[in-house]
């Protein structure tokens, strides 16, 4: 259900901010495209007006010097050089309210140096300060962009400052969506849960009265067969109620019901209650346990994970092989190690395998009474102290890995 949730939630939000982004970004691109056309016009607009043309015909018609002179932009600081043909500037225009600087002059001589064709250049207009259009001979269009350049990098910060504050909102906001479209999920895997422990609680008693009935019938030769499967499916079936009930207490464990505890000491005795049942398989149970670690833990559900972590170690671990059971701890985790030598696990099964019911060899589980509910209850229990459980193969061992934060 979490896995659910957080998968919900993380495709909410990347989609939404996506969005954010590529508003913010088609709103920033579009301005530095206006920006780029108004500067690259007004380079052209001046170069046309200073490019040689026939003269007029009429002695109404205004000479060109007189064009220039008189025209004026509003949005940006343009300054055009008239040259003659050894390209020595002649004249100066500021077609702004601006006085044309020594800054100015000193930039458009750099420019005349260096540049030994005819040019139009307009740089990136986040960091570059001036645009230009030259040509060789006849004149020479510049605009300063540094005001440009304050107003699209301000444009830019603003953008991300409210994509910033957009993700923060569009967090809470997709919190909001995911627990609005989980809750039918929710509200159903609760009703399940309920179900199933409702009833377990139920068939328990006439189970009971079941097998003390059988209990009591008088065996002869031509019943046993039948009396004998009736006690092994009735056993069967207990067995059943009672994991199922195990794993409903798992599913509702508080954290009020927790204490300090010694786990290392929990874990110790665990592995040596299981060694009588290792050794009918030659297997040798090694324990590399760190001394009194003290965890906040549910006492009782600490013993039914270390149970169920080293009796699956048992039952899939190889005749005449080890379990190694490692208990370390650093500043801010402890972690336990459950190694056995077995069949690799398939890396496609090592998320199943936790799921309730899941059994990755069914004959197998079938003939030792086994139901694919201890994983899915260790991982209840391992979650219900906020740890995480795992489990993987490598060179022909299998671990499980149960990392829990110290309170």
């Amino acid at each position: 259900m979490e896995n659910l949730k957080k998968k919900t939630f993380f495709t909410i939000f990347i989609i939404i901010s996506l969005f954010a982004v590529f508003f913010a970004t088609f709103f920033n691109v579009q301005t530095y495209h206006r920006e780029y056309e108004g500067i690259l016009n007004n380079l052209t607009r001046m170069r046309n007006l200073t490019s040689p043309r026939p003269e007029p015909i009429e002695k109404e018609m205004k000479p060109i010097d007189d064009d220039l002179r008189n025209r004026k932009v509003m949005d940006y600081e343009v300054y055009t050089f008239i040259l003659n043909e050894n390209n020595d500037i002649v004249d100066k225009i500021s077609h702004s309210d601006n006085a044309i600087s020594d800054e100015i002059t000193t930039k458009a001589k750099n420019i005349i140096s260096n540049n030994k064709t005819s040019d139009v250049k307009i740089g990136c207009l986040y960091w570059s300060k001036y645009a230009y259009n030259y040509e060789e001979g006849n004149s020479l269009t510049i605009v300063n962009t540094a005001n440009t350049r304050n107003m699209l990098l301000n444009s830019l910060l603003i953008s991300l400052l409210l994509v910033g504050i957009g993700e923060l909102v569009i967090y809470f906001i997709s919190k909001k969506i995911t627990e609005w479209i989980t809750k039918p999920v929710l509200e159903s895997f609760d009703r399940e849960k309920e179900f199933v422990a409702n009833a377990s609680h139920e068939l328990k008693t006439p189970l009971a009265v079941m097998m003390a009935s059988i209990d009591c019938l008088d065996v002869n030769k031509k019943n046993e067969k039948w009396i004998n499967n009736l006690k092994s499916e009735s056993d069967r079936m207990s067995n059943l109620i009672t994991r199922l009930l195990d794993l409903s207490k798992t599913e509702y464990l508080k954290s009020e019901n927790f204490s300090k505890n010694d786990i290392s000491m929990i874990i110790e005795k665990g592995a040596l209650t299981f060694e009588s049942l290792a050794y009918e398989k030659n297997i040798t149970i090694e324990t590399n346990i760190a001394e009194k670690l003290n965890f906040s833990c549910h006492k009782e559900s600490m013993d039914e994970l270390v149970s169920i972590l080293i009796d699956n170690a048992i039952s899939h671990g190889k005749e005449n092989s080890k379990i190694w059971v490692n208990l370390t701890s650093d500043k801010s985790e402890i972690k336990l190690e459950v190694i056995n030598k077995g069949d690799p696990l398939p890396s496609d099964e090592c998320e199943k395998i936790f799921e309730r019911f899941y059994r990755n060899d069914k004959s197998h589980n079938r003939k030792s009474g086994r139901y694919g509910l201890g994983l899915a209850i260790a991982k209840n229990i391992v979650k219900a102290h906020n740890g995480n459980i795992k489990a993987y193969s490598k060179d022909g061992y299998t671990t499980f890995e149960v990392k829990f934060k110290i309170n």
